[in-house]
């Protein structure tokens, strides 16, 4: 069977408190396509945060493998790890971890200040991701002035500026009420349909119903994976 854009393997991962050892993943396997739109759910402490961390390149497995898009990614060393980040992944956040003092185009372009491009580039191509959020007409403000879903929008269109393979977001509807949640859903339900892959972790069951695939842990293995029977044509 191919492999998936994400491929993982095994994948072990231990805290150690002085000599304890507190195993949170127990030999977890997955693969996500390219292009598919995959929900992790768990109960909390059933290791969707550890394995999102590992997923997203901000930790690394004490054991297995994890392959990102071809790359080798387990046992890379931190400054490899970074660069694999940025250009593989776009993060949405709950907390959205915006910049205060910059407007909504300067915190889109941000990721394009390590990509190398000229400030004209960065700005062009901020406001055309900001164009497709619908917040063209909010470039020029800065967090404080903007709703929480205008925010959150503003983090979309960072994540997606550097055109990474996967849109990985954490939580991106849990500061967020029930209208504007559906808004942001439908945001990236746009985006899955323009071809990118998606992985949200939530514990809503009425974000996670928005995906196509449905993997649930606990105790830190998979206990269930499924697709969403809602998008499954009989």
């Amino acid at each position: 069977m191919a492999e998936g854009i994400i491929h993982l393997e095994q994948i072990r991962k231990s805290y150690f408190m002085g000599k304890q050892e507190l195993p949170v993943l127990k030999g977890l396997s997955l693969d996500i396509f390219k292009n598919e739109y995959v929900a992790l759910m768990g109960p909390s402490g059933s290791g969707k945060s550890t394995l999102m961390n590992i997923i997203g390149c901000l930790d690394t497995p004490t054991e297995g493998r994890y392959v990102l898009n071809n790359n080798d990614v387990s046992q890379m060393a931190d400054d490899s790890l970074a660069e694999v980040r940025n250009k593989e992944i776009g993060f949405v956040f709950q907390q959205f971890n915006l910049l205060p003092r910059l407007t909504a185009a300067e915190n889109v372009a941000l990721p394009l200040v390590y990509a190398g491009m000229s400030k004209k580039d960065r700005i062009e191509k901020a406001m055309r991701m900001l164009e497709m959020v619908q917040l063209t007409d909010r470039s020029h403000h800065r967090p404080n002035e903007l709703s929480g879903g205008q925010c959150q929008r503003v983090a979309i269109a960072r994540a997606l500026v550097n055109d990474p393979a996967i849109i990985l977001a954490d939580e991106p509807t849990g500061n967020l009420d029930s209208k504007t949640s559906q808004e942001i859903m439908d945001i990236f339900e746009t985006i899955y349909k323009n071809g990118n892959t998606i992985v949200i972790v939530t514990h809503e069951e009425d974000i996670a119903n928005h995906s196509r695939r449905i993997v649930r842990l606990r105790d830190g293995v998979i206990e269930t994976d499924q697709l969403n029977p809602k998008f499954v044509k009989g």
